[in-house]
């Protein structure tokens, strides 16, 4: 009775949740076609892709210290679409509704009833929007990967729990370039592709369906399957005499930059914040891990399933050692399952009659509470909701100075300004902070003349340039020099 009052078996078709997962993400993600900046790593990956569809390569043509995945993903997006903000926004609606409908595979795959599948995706689609998810960010394109990877191993599981099956190669090759892939936009999601191979094979293992040799030749596989994109990448570079600027830009600058750890207290201090942001979800779990009812079954798997899937995310965040609020989006995944597990668990408290209604209020008020929570900052600026877009404006007023392609520098503001204003990039280093900002000891420039290049700097600004435009901007007026 829960699950037939709760959703009507119409949309057990397989297009159609989909479809509805599309629709929401759309909607509670319409804010984020407003700004033209929401986080300014997009903004580096979307001028990776303009030079990389120009024959510039990512860490070539503009310097970055990720791999090569994000740029790849909005090259492809760009070629077809053009190099629009929408289309990036629009690629991350996407990448969540395909998110929420992995999410709403892995409860099906465990025998978890569709309302339950649905609400899982519902919540991860609100929350989606928190922690800097409305921008297109690494966390967001890579989280469809994993949690198909994670949808799929959870049904391996169940097969060979329920079915005496052993698990499939075919679910093992397509979990393997999923992380593959995965790993290329970001290599922390190694955890998470971890524990998607153990609960693929380890319960086949476990009862006799997975021998010793069958089990070594799907982890053979299953690596050298994960390590093809990243292999394949670095031979590209490699036919191109690169290899070098490969291996910096996404292996040794990222180790430079995770050696570079926050204290114990601050990163107490990140986590704590991303927590309180997550509150109410997090509080939905409660019911779900303490005293469940159901310790067998689809729900108690489902259950050990999230809490598995939340500690391998967690190592995931905690790896770089920085804590940026959009590396907690990673949370987002198990965390929706665990949310609407104990949204459930809440309902059955109720009386008979109430128990439907009460699992959809308490889905649709922690949903429609992070869509607030999103939205309220949007609004409070009004960016572009009737206040300027300091970004745009800057862009329009570099463009009416120069002609197409000509070179800008961008000392000190946002690397989407390339883009926007149709200008040329003057250096390989093209994100601020790789040069002047915090982070500048991950390009390996030495430093030591960075007093002595200010000097010069100054000198030539003052002989050689004239401000043509200020625009204002929260953290101060953006200035625009040219030659005299």
């Amino acid at each position: 009775m829960f699950q037939a009052s709760f959703i009507d078996r119409r949309w057990r078709h397989p297009a159609l949740v989909p479809l509805l997962f599309l629709v929401l993400a759309l909607l509670l993600r319409s804010f984020s076609f407003v700004a033209a900046v929401i986080d300014t790593d997009e903004g580096l990956y979307m001028l990776q892709a303009r030079e990389w569809l120009r024959g510039g390569w990512p860490l070539v043509a503009v310097w970055d210290m990720h791999p090569v995945g994000a740029p790849a993903i909005f090259a492809m997006a760009m070629a077809i679409f053009g190099d629009g903000i929408w289309v990036l926004r629009a690629l991350g609606a996407v990448c969540v509704a395909a998110t929420a409908s992995a999410l709403f595979n892995a409860v099906r795959y465990a025998g978890g009833s569709p309302a339950l599948g649905l609400a899982t995706g519902i919540l991860y689609i609100a929350h989606s929007g928190l922690l800097g998810g409305l921008a297109t960010n690494t966390e967001i394109l890579f989280a469809p990967l994993v949690g198909w990877a994670m949808a799929l191993g959870l049904r391996g599981a169940v097969d060979a729990l329920e079915r005496d099956k052993a698990p499939h190669w075919r679910d093992l090759v397509v979990m393997g370039l999923l992380i593959g892939v995965a790993l290329t936009l970001k290599p922390v999601t190694v955890f998470e592709g971890a524990l998607a191979w153990l609960i693929l094979v380890l319960p086949g293992f476990r009862y006799g369906l997975v021998g010793f040799r069958r089990l070594a030749a799907m982890a053979a596989a299953y690596a050298a399957l994960c390590a093809a994109p990243t292999l394949l990448c670095a031979l590209a570079y490699a036919l191109r005499g690169e290899f070098a600027l490969f291996l910096e830009g996404a292996f040794l600058a990222p180790l430079r930059y995770a050696g570079s750890r926050l204290s114990p207290a601050d990163s107490f201090r990140f986590a704590l914040v991303a927590a309180l942001l997550l509150l109410w979800a997090f509080l939905l779990t409660l019911p779900a891990l303490i005293r469940p009812r159901n310790r067998q079954g689809p729900l108690a798997r489902l259950r050990q399933f999230g809490m598995l899937w939340f500690v391998a995310a967690t190592f995931a965040v905690v790896l770089p050692g920085q804590f940026y609020q959009h590396y907690f989006l990673i949370w987002l995944l198990p965390l929706s399952l665990l949310s609407a597990l104990g949204a459930r668990q809440l309902a059955r408290y109720l009386r008979p009659g109430m128990v439907v209604i009460g699992f959809q209020l308490l889905i649709g008020a922690v949903a429609l509470d992070a869509w607030r929570v999103a939205a309220l900052p949007r609004l409070d600026r009004g960016i572009g909701l009737g206040a300027p877009d300091p970004v745009r404006r800057t862009a329009a007023a570099v463009r009416a100075e120069i002609d197409p392609n000509d070179p800008i520098w961008v000392v000190n503001y946002h690397p989407v300004i390339y883009v926007l204003a149709e200008a040329a990039v003057p250096t390989r280093f093209a994100f601020p902070a790789h040069l002047a900002g915090p982070f500048y000891r991950v390009t390996g420039i030495d430093s030591s003349v960075r007093r002595r290049a200010a000097i010069l700097i100054e000198a030539a600004l003052d002989e050689q340039y004239e401000l043509v435009a200020t625009v204002p901007e929260e953290r101060g007026p953006v200035e625009i020099w040219r030659l005299r």
